[in-house]
């Protein structure tokens, strides 16, 4: 039976590739991981000595940070292929535990190579994941 000339031919869903809606749900978790990681970074940061006014800034400008990049990355993630999403996952979360561990008076170097193996973990992780859960 033919359709009316005035039913559209798609269907009104936005397209997942140009227009992502991200629920409250999927926006709470990098809200909660941010709020997380400014209280640990800030709790890191002090070490059991007096609080600072700098040690205030550094959590909430980190938290917010890891906030903002977990946003994006969810905004983004469907219209990476799997291999590209799993390498922004690891290259988040390496570079997060690397400044972790880089506020514990540690060098450069094995800030640098402790955030490389944390972020390497999680791209084979993700990319399992990914791998795994995706048609």
């Amino acid at each position: 039976m033919a359709a009316h000339a005035s039913v559209p031919a798609t269907s009104h869903r936005a397209n997942r590739r140009t227009a992502p809606h991200l629920s409250r749900a999927v926006l709470a978790i990098p809200v909660v991981l941010g709020v997380m990681y400014g209280l640990y970074t800030f709790a890191n940061q002090r070490g059991g000595g007096a609080i600072t006014g700098g040690q205030i800034v550094l959590g909430i400008v980190s938290g917010l940070a890891v906030i903002g990049l977990g946003i994006g990355l969810l905004s983004i993630q469907s219209a990476l292929p799997r291999e590209l999403r799993a390498a922004a996952y690891g290259t988040l979360f390496g570079a997060a535990m690397g400044f972790l561990y880089s506020l514990s008076d540690h060098s450069v170097l094995k800030s640098s190579g402790m955030g490389a193996i944390f972020g390497g973990v999680m791209f084979l992780v993700s990319f399992y994941w990914f791998y795994t859960h995706e048609d």
